[in-house]
């Protein structure tokens, strides 16, 4: 009999499952998905139902090639998507053409999208830009957040707390809760004093005490979206390295024996379902590892959500002996983070609740009530392996009181406080959002993030994810003529339309031919009605401040930006104010190139300082950001040295690649120090320079140059060789981080170890 081909996704799992299955089957990899839509060309036919043209990716026809060969050669073709292949293989299942409807149905939807709108962008914003269906949408979540940021105007509390203590001398704590039988609410400085003086010689008495048991069940195991929030809150990770690791977990790593291992089942899922074979195995560790007491009576049983799709169980280890200290030393510091993460949260999930002995005390004051509440853990339970984010209130402990009791006031503070915006999301705390609104699904959420920070319409900024100027401007212009399209419960209900393509109860083109009746339309009113910021820019009521005419919103290489109307004849233009970023300092600087003054703009890489005048003026000057993220702007140093071409004063300036020297008359005398090395240049005597290459790769050029043409792109020590005499050796550094020198000289081979603290002068 033929042998079986059983195709998966990637070299690593091809090995491991080959090792398993034995004889009679071939086992190969696709290397990823191998075709796709074409690049050059939208390749959907609108006029016949929507059929696509997909191609084989060029870097993939040679896997196709051999893929084909050996399925001529089979009796059988098994595609292996599944985790659990040995009870696959026993019972296969025919490929759902519902699910591959719905695939291509989703990919014709972005492929219509994205190669309508892009061009449109490039024709009436700036060349280079592009939309998503789902991207733009997460950039307008970002976008409305970042308004709203700006638009917030804090208000003023006062916080009240008493330092309080009973009988059992023992000193605690206790907010202000009610006052006049109402919630409290002391809004500024006046109340708080009238409060104070009302407060003053009153009894502070107990009113009441409640205890209560309480007890915290475990949180689930991981789903994509938990995994890739619990990462980033505990281990600092971003979404797409927490993929990237999980997916390293998952294909095999390397073990004893030189067996390759997948630790954990397949991580892009929305279900929190596990096999009853993973739920006995963790019970049965459970009780061996932490005994009976940490083991509940029943097996715990996490139902999925009603949107989840349920095609896999939650992440957890493949199989729960393997415990994250005995695989340490086969995982790099990452892996064994995400692992243990992993392999903790699972197990916890089966594991007691944690009990608590919660305790809230009422204390009156004249008409003032106080809140005082303490926690105490009596049993940890779960928590002995997994602690959620709540922990903090659970370190709270109150003395030993009593009802009717009177207390002694030690002290009572008061702080002058102000409502804060909301805050701008992190990448947990989008995918957080994405998830909650039904807009994209698991396997999509690191895509998604990482493809708006590459178009530069967000960066991050201290973890925290800032919209760019274009970023703000590219969502308002597509949420203004395309908000059907991009609207969030569009978008959700368009996740639920391709559900039902998957589960057999929607067509694909009649899904298909909707979408595009009502997107054609938007499309069609966007080309006419779209303003062109490229050439006539959009009105605004801003007066040109030198010829009285109006002044319209123009998109440059630093953002928007205002231009007068009578250009060509009048050139002038100024920044958008409420672009400048809120958190950054005014800017004080001076154009070096034409006076004018510099001021704060957001980039790709952060915030960074440009000319008021651009585009006339197109000088930039790089930001840096001091340990805890505030922005230093960087000023010119007025050095004592004096320009050997015109005499001014020499200044260190910061440039794009650092500080460099260079005369104070700029523009008008162009003068640049050279950055001299305490060496002479083996060939001529003249000193040698650190120079760069356009790619910014350091080298050692000769100061002479083009008289001289010495360079070298090792550092250069005054040292002869001991073998050959060359009058100078070269500083190396091995893999190992180990410093060497070495001879020139390749035919000489002299080399030994570099003490970097010897006396020896070196070019480094």
């Amino acid at each position: 009999m033929s042998d079986t081909l059983l195709i998966v996704e990637s070299p690593a799992k091809a090995k491991t499952i080959g090792k398993y299955l034995g004889g009679g089957f071939q086992v190969k990899a696709s290397m990823g998905h191998i075709r796709d839509l074409p690049q050059n060309k939208i390749a959907v036919d609108v006029e016949q139902e929507f059929q696509p043209t997909f191609e084989v990716m060029k870097d993939k026809k040679e896997v196709v090639s051999g893929l084909r060969a050996s399925a001529r050669k089979a009796g059988q073709i098994f595609l292996a998507a599944r985790g659990a292949v040995q009870e696959a293989i026993k019972s296969p299942a025919d490929i759902d053409p519902h699910k591959v409807s719905a695939q291509i149905a989703r990919r014709i939807i972005d492929r219509l999208v994205g190669y309508q709108i892009s061009p449109l962008l490039w024709d009436k914003v700036r060349k280079g830009l592009s939309a998503g269906r789902v991207q733009t949408v997460a950039l307008r979540i970002i976008t409305e957040r970042e308004r709203q940021i700006r638009a917030f105007n804090p208000e003023e509390y006062w916080v009240v707390s008493a330092e309080l203590e009973g009988a059992s001398k023992e000193a605690f704590s206790a907010k202000l809760a009610r006052l006049n039988g109402k919630k409290a609410s002391i809004r500024n400085a006046d109340e708080n004093t009238a409060l104070r003086k009302a407060l003053e010689n009153q009894a502070w008495t107990i009113a009441s005490i409640e205890k209560k048991r309480q007890k915290r069940t475990p949180p689930p195991p991981f789903t994509t979206s938990k995994l890739q929030q619990e990462a980033s809150r505990l281990l600092r990770f971003p979404v797409k390295k927490t993929m990237s690791v999980a997916q390293r977990l998952y294909e095999g790593i390397d073990l004893a024996g030189g067996d390759t291992v997948g630790l954990i089942t397949y991580m892009r899922t929305d279900s929190t379902r596990l096999s009853p074979q993973a739920v006995a195995q963790a019970r049965e560790f459970i009780g061996q590892a932490y005994g009976k007491d940490y083991l509940p009576a029943k097996a715990r049983g996490y139902a999925p959500a009603k949107k989840a799709q349920d095609a896999h169980e939650a992440i957890r280890p493949t199989d729960v002996t393997r415990t994250p200290e005995s695989v340490k030393k086969y995982l790099r510091p990452d892996q064994l983070s995400l692992y243990r993460l992993i392999w903790n949260r699972f197990v916890a999930c089966q594991m007691a609740e944690a009990l608590f002995d919660n305790t809230k005390v009422s204390i009156t004051c004249g008409k003032a009530e106080f809140a005082a509440n303490g926690s105490i853990m009596v049993f940890p339970g779960f928590k002995t392996l997994y602690t959620d984010a709540d922990e903090a209130n659970e370190k709270n402990r109150l003395p030993a009181l009593n009802e009717g009791e009177v207390l002694k006031l030690l002290d009572l503070k008061s702080e002058q406080k102000f409502t804060e915006p909301p805050p701008r999301f992190t990448e947990a705390t989008l995918v957080k959002a994405l998830e909650e609104n039904g807009i994209g699904r698991p396997s999509t959420y690191a895509t998604i993030i990482s493809t708006i920070q590459d178009r530069q319409y967000v960066a991050k900024e201290k973890a925290y994810l800032v919209p760019s100027d274009m970023g703000m401007l590219v969502s308002d212009i597509l949420v203004e003529h395309f908000p059907g399209l991009f609207d969030v419960n569009y978008t959700a209900s368009m996740e639920g339309e391709l559900d039902k393509i998957e589960a057999g109860d929607e067509k694909r083109a009649e899904l298909l031919q909707r979408f595009w009746s009502s997107f054609s339309k938007e499309l069609e009113a966007a080309k006419g009605n779209m303003a062109d910021l490229r050439k006539e820019g959009v009105a605004t009521d801003e007066v040109c401040d030198k010829c009285g005419k109006p002044m319209v919103l123009k998109m440059g290489r630093f953002g928007r930006f205002y231009a007068c109307s009578g250009y060509p004849e009048c050139k002038n233009t100024k920044p958008v104010e409420d672009e400048t970023p809120p958190d950054v300092p005014e800017g004080e600087e001076t154009c070096e190139k034409c006076g004018g003054k510099m001021a704060v703009r957001r980039g790709r890489f952060g915030p960074f300082l440009a000319c008021e005048n651009y585009p006339d003026c197109k000088n930039t000057k790089k930001l840096k950001q001091s340990k805890d993220g505030s922005i230093i702007v960087q000023k010119d140093e007025k050095l004592d040295e004096k320009c050997p071409e015109c005499g001014a004063h020499l200044v260190r300036k910061q440039g794009r690649y650092g500080p460099f020297t260079a005369c104070s008359n700029y523009p008008k005398c162009k003068y640049i120090k050279k950055d001299t090395v305490d060496m002479k240049c083996p060939k001529c005597g003249k000193p040698l320079a650190k120079r760069f290459t356009r790619r910014r790769k350091l080298f050692f050029g000769c100061t002479g140059y083009p008289d001289c043409d010495f360079l070298s792109w090792d550092p250069i020590l005054d040292e002869k060789c001991p073998k050959c005499g060359s009058t100078y050796l070269l500083v190396k550094k091995r893999r190992g981080g180990e410093s060497i020198k070495k001879c020139p000289d390749k035919e000489c081979g002299f080399e030994s170890p570099f003490e970097t603290n010897g006396s020896k002068k070196s070019a480094a």
